[in-house]
C-alpha cells in the first residue's frame, strides 16, 4: 500500500505494490514476504484484479455487490465478488468493448456495445441475444420507463432498439455530423448527447424533439487557453435535475445549469487531453474529471482543487464506489487501480456531536458563530467518504498507519536537533519558513546548511586530515591478502577472478565508477565451481590458443594456490610474511612477461605445430594397419538401381541455360512450340513417363488386344429388308 499526500489529504493506493505469481508454492511466498518490504506491505484488496494487458471500462453494479470490467486481450468482461472478495466469472467475447450498461440491480441483465457495429445482451447465464445497429456506436444510454436504447455514433442519427417490444423504432434525426456521448437525467429523463462540433442537444423522449441547444466550444475557450482545433464533447454527466457536467477534447470540463446557456465555471486541465470522465461526489460538493494523465477532485461552486493523483498508466476510466471513498480506475496496464481517501473518525464524531447537542441559541451564548463551524465542519470533512461495507477493515489500517508513521527521507534537506542550531547560530530561526518542525529536531534546506556551517566554522582543515587519514587506512588494510577458502573445481579459475576483482575495485575508486558483481557470488555460475564436468583443460589446443601466455601466469598462480593451501594446512592467523613474497615474485615476473612476451607466443606455436604433425603420423599408421573391406548394400523390393551416370547427366542439365534446355526438349520430343494466329507462341509439354506408368500402358494395350481377339460378330442378328417379323 502506497501513501500519498497532496493539499492535506491523504491518498491510499491499494493495489500499488508487486504482486506474487499464482504458481509459488507458500512457502516460497512466505520467503519473499520476509526479504521484500513491498511485498509484505502489500495489500490485495480483490483477488485477482486485472486483465491480461489493457482495461477500458470498469462499473460498480447498483447493489454494490458487483464490480464488472472489460478489457483485452483476448476482448472479455470480467465480474468481481465484492462480498467474497474474487473473481465471480469471466467471458470471452467476439470484438472489443466501446462500453457496456449494467440493466439490472446485479449482473444478471448487461449490454455490450462492441466496435463491429454489434450490440451484445448477456443474462445470468451468459450470452442471450446479438444484434447489429447501422452506423458503429460510440456510446449509448437506458431510458427506464419506456424500456429504449439510445446509441449515439459515427451518424446524425440517433437509434432507438425498444427491449420491451424487441425491435428498433424510429431514429431521432440531429443536426450534429457525429456525436460521442450521451446521458439521461436521471430525475427528468432528458435525454442529452455531444456531438463532434462541440455542442450539446437536449431532447424530449416523450414528443422526441429537441427542446435545447448549447454551445461548449465556445463557451469553453477563455482568456487564458490555448487550443489547437475545434472542441469536442467527450464526456457528459447529469448530477441532479438542474446541473450538468461537460468535458471536451481540450481538456475543459464545463458545469451547467440547465436554465442558462452560460456555464457556471470553466475548470481546465492544462495538459490538453480529451476528458475521459466526470463524476460528481455528493458528500462534500465536489466534481471528478479525469483526462488519461490525471484525475482531478476539485469544488463545484469555486473551483479549488481538493486534491488530484497521477497514475503510472494511462487512465481510461474511473469508476466512484457509491457512497465512499473508494475510487477505482481502467488503465493501459494489466492491473486496475484502487484508491481510498479514509475518513477522519474522530473529527467528524465530534461535529456531529457538536451539532446535534447545540442549538443556534447555545452557539451565540459560547460566542461562536455558524461561519466558524461551518469552516471547521468543512476542514474536519476533507474526505470522500468511509470505507464499503465489504472492505471496512481499511479504515482500521488506515488508522493504524497514522498511529505509526514512517521517517520521510528528504535529499534536498538536512535534519538538525536545537543543539546543532545553537552550534550553527541559527537559533533565532526557529518558528520560521526556514524550518520545518520534525519529531525532536526540523528540517532545514541543505544549501543554507552549508553555507551557515561553512561561516560557523572556517578552520575545518583538520577534520577533513582526519577523514582522509582513516580512508586510507581502512583501503591498506582491504589490500592485504585475505585467507580464503577456494573451490573445490577451477581453482585457478576462482584465484584469478579474485585478483581481477580487486583491481576492479581500485580502479573503480580512482574513477569512482560502481563495481560491477563477482562471478563467484553468482548463483548462475555456481554449478561451474562444484561440478567437474566444468573443469577448465588446460592442456586443451583451444585453450592453448586463446591464452598463449598462460604458462607464466599459470606457474604464478599455482605458487600462489601453494601459498594458500600451506596456509589453510597449518590454520596460521598472520599473513603477512606469505604475502609479501608473493608480491615480490609478481613484481619481478611481471617485468620478464612484458619483454618476452613474443618469445612465448612463438615458444607456443612451434609446440603446437610439432603436436599437430605427431598426430598426423600417428592417424597414417592406423590408416596403413587398418584393412579396407568393401561395404554392400541391398535395394528394396520393387526398385531398380540406377547408375551415377544419371544424377551427373542431371547436373549438367540443371548447369544448363533455359534456351540449351528447351532445344534438348524439342530433340526429344517433350516439347512443341507452335505460333498462333493472333502472333502469340504456344507451348505443349509432354511430360516424362515413369517406369511404373509406361508397365501400366503396356499391360492396358496388351488387354485391349485380346479384348479384340475374343470379340465375336453380330451381324447375324439384323434383320434383312422384306423380311418379315419372326415372331407374330
Amino acid at each position: 500500500m502506497q501513501v500519498s499526500s497532496l493539499n492535506e489529504v491523504k491518498i491510499y493506493s491499494l493495489s500499488a505494490g508487486r504482486s506474487l505469481p499464482e504458481w509459488l508454492s507458500d512457502r516460497k511466498k512466505r520467503a519473499l514476504q520476509k526479504k521484500d518490504v513491498d511485498i509484505r506491505r502489500r495489500i490485495e484488496l480483490i483477488q485477482d484484479f486485472e486483465m491480461p494487458t489493457v482495461s477500458t471500462k470498469i462499473k460498480v453494479s447498483r447493489d454494490g455487490q458487483y464490480i464488472m470490467a472489460v478489457g483485452t486481450y483476448k476482448p472479455r468482461v470480467r465480474c468481481f465478488d465484492t462480498y467474497q472478495l474474487s473473481q465471480k466469472f469471466e467471458r470471452c467475447l467476439d470484438s472489443e468493448v466501446v462500453t457496456f450498461e449494467i440493466l439490472s440491480d446485479d449482473y444478471s441483465k448487461i449490454v455490450f456495445l462492441q466496435c463491429g457495429r454489434f450490440v451484445e445482451f448477456h443474462s445470468q447465464h451468459g450470452h442471450y441475444y446479438k444484434t447489429r445497429i447501422p452506423k458503429f456506436g460510440r456510446d449509448f444510454s437506458y431510458h427506464y420507463p419506456s424500456c429504449d436504447l439510445y446509441f449515439v455514433g459515427a451518424s446524425s442519427e440517433v437509434y432507438r432498439l425498444n427491449l420491451e417490444q424487441g425491435r428498433f423504432l424510429n431514429s431521432l434525426q440531429t443536426e450534429a455530423s457525429e456525436s460521442n456521448v450521451c446521458d439521461i437525467n436521471p430525475v427528468h429523463f432528458l435525454f442529452a448527447m455531444g456531438t463532434a462540433e462541440g455542442k450539446v442537444e437536449c431532447w424530449d423522449p416523450r414528443t422526441r424533439n429537441r427542446v435545447g441547444l448549447l454551445d461548449c466550444a465556445l463557451s469553453s475557450v477563455t482568456a487564458d487557453t490555448e487550443i489547437e482545433g475545434l472542441p469536442s464533447i467527450s464526456a457528459l454527466k447529469f448530477d441532479g435535475a438542474l446541473n450538468m457536467a461537460v468535458g471536451t477534447s481540450t481538456g475543459q470540463v464545463l458545469l451547467y445549469d440547465l436554465r442558462s446557456s452560460n456555464p457556471l465555471i470553466v475548470k481546465d486541465h492544462h495538459y490538453g487531453l480529451p476528458i475521459k470522465s466526470v463524476q460528481f461526489q455528493h458528500q462534500l460538493d465536489l466534481i471528478i474529471s479525469a483526462d488519461s494523465r490525471i484525475i482531478k477532485m476539485w469544488n463545484k461552486d469555486t473551483g479549488k482543487i481538493f486534491t488530484s493523483m497521477e497514475p503510472e498508466h494511462d487512465i481510461n476510466d474511473v469508476c466512484l464506489y457509491p457512497n465512499s471513498g473508494m475510487l477505482m480506475t481502467a488503465n493501459e496496464a494489466p492491473k486496475m487501480n484502487i484508491y481510498y481517501i479514509p475518513v477522519d473518525l474522530n473529527t467528524t464524531k465530534i461535529v456531529s456531536f457538536v451539532f446535534e447537542m447545540l442549538t443556534g441559541t447555545e452557539f451565540d451564548i459560547l460566542g461562536i458563530s455558524l461561519e466558524a463551524l461551518g469552516n471547521w465542519n468543512e476542514i474536519c470533512s476533507m474526505v470522500l467518504g468511509p470505507a464499503p461495507k465489504w472492505c471496512s477493515f481499511l479504515d482500521n489500517l488506515t488508522e493504524e498507519l497514522e498511529e505509526n508513521p514512517e521517517s520521510t527521507v528528504y535529499d534536498d534537506y538536512k535534519f538538525v536537533t536545537r543543539k546543532d542550531l545553537e552550534n550553527l547560530g541559527l537559533a533565532h530561526l526557529i518558528g520560521s519558513s526556514l524550518l520545518r518542525a520534525y519529531m525532536h529536531g526540523f528540517f532545514m534546506d541543505i544549501r543554507l546548511y552549508h553555507k551557515a556551517k561553512m561561516m560557523a566554522n572556517p578552520f575545518a582543515y583538520e577534520e577533513y586530515r582526519r577523514e582522509k587519514i582513516r580512508q586510507k587506512i581502512e583501503e591498506t588494510r582491504a589490500q592485504r591478502v585475505q585467507l580464503k577458502k577456494l573451490p573445490k573445481v577451477n581453482k585457478e579459475l576462482a584465484l584469478k577472478l579474485i585478483e581481477e576483482e580487486g583491481e576492479e575495485q581500485q580502479f573503480s575508486k580512482k574513477r569512482k565508477q560502481k563495481n560491477l558483481p563477482s562471478l563467484l557470488k553468482d548463483d548462475r555460475f555456481k554449478v561451474m565451481f562444484e561440478n567437474p564436468d566444468f573443469q577448465v583443460d588446460e592442456q586443451s589446443e583451444e585453450f592453448r590458443l586463446l591464452n598463449p601466455l598462460v604458462s607464466k601466469i599459470s606457474e604464478k598462480r599455482k605458487r600462489k594456490l601453494k601459498i594458500l593451501e600451506e596456509l589453510e594446512a597449518q590454520g596460521q592467523e598472520e599473513e603477512e610474511e606469505p604475502e609479501g613474497k608473493a608480491s615480490d615474485a609478481e613484481s619481478s615476473e611481471s617485468s620478464d612477461d612484458e619483454k618476452g612476451w613474443v618469445e612465448e607466443v612463438r615458444k607456443q606455436r612451434k609446440l603446437l605445430r610439432q603436436e599437430e604433425k605427431l598426430k598426423r603420423q600417428e592417424r597414417l599408421k592406423e590408416d596403413q594397419q587398418t584393412l579396407l573391406k568393401p561395404q554392400f548394400f541391398e535395394i528394396k523390393e520393387g526398385e531398380e538401381f540406377r547408375s551415377f551416370k544419371d544424377s551427373a547427366k542431371k547436373q549438367k542439365l540443371m548447369k544448363k541455360t533455359l534456351e540449351d534446355r528447351l532445344k534438348l526438349e524439342e530433340k526429344l520430343g517433350t516439347l512443341n512450340v507452335s505460333d498462333t494466329t493472333v502472333g502469340s507462341k504456344q507451348a505443349t509439354f509432354k511430360l516424362k513417363k515413369s517406369e511404373q506408368q509406361r508397365k501400366q500402358q503396356e499391360a492396358e494395350k496388351r488387354h485391349r488386344q485380346e479384348r479384340k481377339t475374343l470379340r465375336r460378330s453380330a451381324s447375324h442378328l439384323k434383320s434383312r429388308r422384306g423380311r418379315g417379323r419372326l415372331f407374330h
